[in-house]
């Protein structure tokens, strides 16, 4: 069966995103599979499945994230979490929730942030965890992120103090350098020590099934993927007559009354999802992914 559409699913902790688009791979029978965004293999929620000829507009989909998190005070490690080596280690008892909430504001909005050494950004070809797997020290370059949203929502104190935070922000944002800014603005150091992605790629945690989940539903013959059409709300819709759909199709752009550079949904007249087109000037809507 040929699966066409998106899967929500909730990727459990120990799980690289790899594995878990091989694991669906294998259950669905099915070469076409990829996924929208990496989740850290300690992290779990939201991680978005693209099926079949639905990989073709992962880049497409909405880019905004949030997440739950929980930073630990008084550690640093290698790895920004809990998987790495600690690298320091001193209680900070003293630490309150008052001081915290003084330095989140810096946080918000636009933000220079060094991902941290071990993650899956490419220097030279090589993925910078590799790199750090095999002692190549190497300097990661600053980036500017997008953070719209920071909001405390529990505090729990003690020698190493606990904080859960939840975060909304733009794509290229790492948590666990949050949580390790954060610890070296209070002066105590920190760590992240629990992630879980609540959204991504306009897909929610409330929605999202695991993998025992998906094979149940399979053995019911009850798995239906989500249509994507469903995940590009974010883009305008443009409908097009029979004989420019047609045309549209077999890559001829269709001049109109259309908004010269939107990314947007095309469709036919019947209620049919064509794929997605750029508007450009004079050549006016032409095909950027053709799904019929």
């Amino acid at each position: 069966m040929e699966y066409f559409g998106f899967l929500n699913l909730h990727k459990g902790a120990g799980w690289t995103s790899h594995d878990c688009v091989a694991k669906v791979r294998r259950l669905l029978k099915l070469k076409r599979v990829g996924h929208g965004g990496t989740l850290d293999p300690a992290a779990t929620g939201v991680l978005p499945i693209a099926l079949g000829r639905a990989t073709r507009l992962l880049q497409y989909l909405p880019t905004a994230k949030s997440y739950r998190g929980r930073v630990r005070f008084g550690v640093t490690t290698t790895t920004d979490d809990l998987e790495g080596e600690i690298l320091t280690q001193q209680p900070a008892p003293d630490l309150t929730l008052a001081q915290i909430m003084a330095q989140l504001p810096r946080f918000l909005g636009e933000i220079e942030q060094i991902p941290p050494a071990f993650s899956a950004i490419q220097r030279d070809g090589q993925r910078l965890y590799d790199l750090a797997r095999a002692g190549v020290q190497v300097e990661v370059p600053a980036r500017r992120v997008v953070v719209t949203g920071l909001r405390a929502i529990a505090f729990t104190p003690g020698d190493f103090p606990e904080l859960e935070l939840e975060i909304d922000c733009g794509p290229g944002t790492y948590i666990r350098a949050i949580a390790r800014d954060l610890g070296a603005a209070l002066g105590v150091g920190g760590t992240l020590a629990a992630l879980v992605r609540t959204r991504s790629c306009g897909l929610d945690l409330a929605g999202a099934m695991d993998l025992e989940q998906l094979a149940n539903q399979l053995e019911r013959g009850e798995f239906t993927p989500i249509p994507p059409e469903r995940l590009l709300t974010h883009l305008p819709r443009y409908d097009l007559e029979p004989e420019a759909a047609r045309r549209w199709c077999q890559g001829q752009g269709i001049v109109g009354d259309f908004v010269v550079g939107a990314i947007a949904q095309v469709w036919a007249e019947d209620e049919a999802f064509l794929g997605v087109g750029e508007v450009l000037p004079e050549r006016g809507l032409i095909p950027k992914v053709v799904l019929v």
